[in-house]
């Protein structure tokens, strides 16, 4: 197949491209790199099977010659990030999957939107399975993101319903892996970065709040399994292994084995105190459980963070 992939010079999204050209598929990553990186990218350089194109996905897109899937991943997807950017990040979830979608439906390529765990918001319901409606704060700081995806999961149901498109949605819970960047805020980069460099890890209220971790590599095979089934979803991508972030800091200091103690910051604003994944749905009609475990998947974003970011 011809595919395009937005936010394909991000950290999903470029591991994405990556599995697409070793399967054997076209590949047009579109990025505007507010967020991405070439770097994410540089080693597809030069491949037949891949081209990148610098464009900003709220503008109209044009991509010559067919395509037969439209992968929508463009969006900020970190809190620092989406703070920085609050009306870039409506507006990619709003105009940006408008566009994207018509591309979609001009090609007559199927569609998977990267939907968000974050339209659950603070949770009520534990673990989340795909039928709750959340319980999202919209004028809050962290609403720019959450909104933003509860929109697009709305358009991309609306062209379903209007236009007959192929969509698929993928709630994505939180991933992890090499690609990450150290200054995104999210607590697996900022937990390693700080314990390879022998300071403090900061933990933000008390630790007690939960998330469960997927490696990237996981969470790619989720979005591939959804993109070929018959499934629109919204189906719940992640592993529903939860722990503490307490715990998960000692146990980042303890694999790394720094020096630093563990301080604890004010909680930031609306921040999720669970976080947990019902992936039955994923499990049944997909056939996708993850299976990485979190021992490998985090001994090896340990080592690329050594590598290449922090030392």
């Amino acid at each position: 197949m011809r595919v395009l992939v937005t936010g394909g010079a991000g950290f999903i999204g470029s591991h994405l491209c990556d599995r697409l050209v070793a399967d054997g598929h076209d590949v047009v990553a579109l990025d505007n790199l507010i967020t991405g990186s070439t770097d994410n990218i540089a080693h597809l350089a030069g491949n037949p099977r891949f081209r990148f194109i610098h464009h900003d996905v709220t503008e109209y897109i044009f991509v010559s010659g067919p395509l037969d899937f439209v992968f929508h991943l463009a969006s900020p997807a970190s809190p620092v990030d989406y703070l920085t950017y609050p009306i870039q990040t409506l507006k990619v979830g709003a105009l940006g999957t408008h566009k994207a979608l018509g591309l979609a439906l001009e090609k007559g390529a199927g569609f998977l939107l990267a939907s968000t765990s974050e339209v659950y918001g603070d949770p009520l319901v534990h673990p989340q399975s795909e039928d709750y409606w959340g319980n999202v704060n919209p004028v809050g700081p962290r609403g720019v993101y959450d909104e933003a995806k509860r929109f697009a999961e709305a358009l991309a149901f609306a062209y379903m319903r209007y236009h007959g498109l192929g969509v698929r949605i993928a709630r994505i819970f939180n991933t992890y892996g090499p690609r990450m960047r150290a200054d995104d805020g999210r607590v697996v980069p900022a937990f390693i970065c700080q314990a390879l460099r022998g300071e403090d890890l900061t933990v933000f209220g008390d630790g007690s709040q939960t998330r469960s971790f997927c490696y990237v590599s996981d969470t790619v095979d989720g979005l591939i399994r959804l993109a070929r089934g018959g499934d629109p979803g919204p189906v719940n991508i992640g592993n529903p292994d939860e722990m503490t972030v307490l715990r998960f800091a000692e146990t980042i200091r303890d694999m790394i084995g720094g020096s630093g103690r563990i301080v604890f910051k004010p909680l930031p604003v609306d921040d999720p105190r669970i976080r947990r994944p019902d992936i039955s749905r994923a499990e049944s009609s997909l056939g996708w459980t993850p299976r990485v475990g979190f021992d490998e998947g985090v001994s090896g974003t340990i080592s690329y963070f050594r590598e290449k970011l922090c030392l």
